[in-house]
């Protein structure tokens, strides 16, 4: 290369010439490009949906896979495996060991009056997406869970426009259409289970109907409490029927100590006086045939059977005497042997 130098003394380069280079130049930057676009990672809980100038083209498990370059296919990841959930009529600040929660008693008093009395600019969100109506026409304030997952990415990035959006608004239209088929001493008691239940099946079944792709895994109940202004003459309520509960059970409690034992005592006097029956008869018949055996013996053979009655008496009367006096038949009398002194004990003679 020639080097000019001009009167001050600095030298002086030619231009240089790009034109040659420009074509790998571009090339190379292509094929960085590529490079850095081809392949992509899908994790363990996710599936990737591919999609080709929009449309969708394929689902893709977790792992490394490649794609055309340049933007001409673009992937949406979906997590599959991971429980999502829904809170309603409360949110969660912090969850841990102790758990952090907010929820409309944690909304400032002032600003809850100016709510319900319609001065306020904004309403409270907590308030109204969890006060329901019963059946029986009560009012309760219901918090609670929806855990789901998703069990179709394709559906559920493509049949709904906000998937989330769209389970909370599910979520609450049928927590209040199931809670307004129930009584307020089922919602805030014992039927709790089976609104859940219920909750859960109606929902499942209008997400399918919607085609979202959305399994539901639990809807859980988390607290039901009647609204602050009516809480004491409610809790008043439910303390007079716990102690109804109370006083029943312990009625029962005495029912089945005292009514099986006088049963007992009354089906044991039966079976004593059924035995009693029994032996009665028994031996009256046994006294009868005997009596019917004597006197066939007796008809036939009159003296000895008169002779054997006789002495058959005897054994059974003697026994339970004390003094015993044989007579001879020749004795004129018995004074003289009897022995009067009855300090020296009776005689037998």
């Amino acid at each position: 290369m020639e080097v000019n130098y001009p009167s001050d003394g600095t030298p002086k380069f030619p231009p240089f010439n790009f034109g040659p280079w420009i074509g790998p130049l571009l090339l190379l930057m292509m094929a960085l490009t590529a490079a850095g676009t081809i392949f992509y990672q899908v994790d363990q809980d996710e599936a990737g949906v591919v999609q080709r100038f929009g449309e969708y083209v394929r689902t893709t498990g977790p792992g490394l896979h490649f794609k055309v370059p340049f933007g001409i296919e673009r992937v949406r990841r979906v997590k599959v495996t991971h429980v999502f959930k829904e809170e309603f009529g409360f949110r969660t600040i912090s969850a841990g060991v102790r758990s952090v929660f907010t929820g409309r008693d944690d909304i400032n008093r002032d600003q809850q009056q100016t709510v319900r009395r319609g001065r306020a600019g904004g309403n409270d969100p907590f308030l109204e997406e969890s006060m329901m109506l019963t059946g029986d026409l009560n009012v309760a304030i219901v918090q609670w869970i929806v855990q789901y997952t998703v069990k179709d990415p394709v559906r559920y990035l493509f049949r709904v426009r906000n998937p989330r959006e769209t389970i909370r608004n599910m979520s609450e239209a049928v927590m209040r259409l199931v809670v307004g088929d129930h009584q307020i001493n089922d919602v805030l008691t014992a039927g709790r289970e089976q609104i859940q239940a219920e909750a859960e099946k109606m929902l499942q079944e209008l997400l399918d109907s919607y085609e979202a792709g959305i399994a539901v895994r639990n809807v859980i109940l988390q607290d039901v409490t009647p609204p602050n202004e009516v809480k004491p003459s409610f809790n008043a309520v439910n303390e007079a029927r716990q102690e109804k509960e109370k006083l029943i059970n312990q009625a029962w409690e005495e029912y089945n100590r005292v009514i099986p034992r006088a049963k007992g005592q009354a089906e044991q006097q039966i079976r004593g006086a059924e035995g009693y029956a029994l032996e009665r008869v028994n031996r009256a018949d046994g006294d009868a045939e005997r009596f019917t055996l004597s006197w066939e013996a007796y008809k036939k053979y009159p003296e000895v059977t008169r002779r054997r009655l006789y002495l058959e008496m005897i054994q059974k009367v003697l026994p339970t005497l004390k003094d015993k006096l044989f007579l001879d038949d020749s004795q004129q009398g018995i004074l003289p042997l009897l022995n009067l002194n009855r300090e020296e004990g009776g005689a037998t003679a």
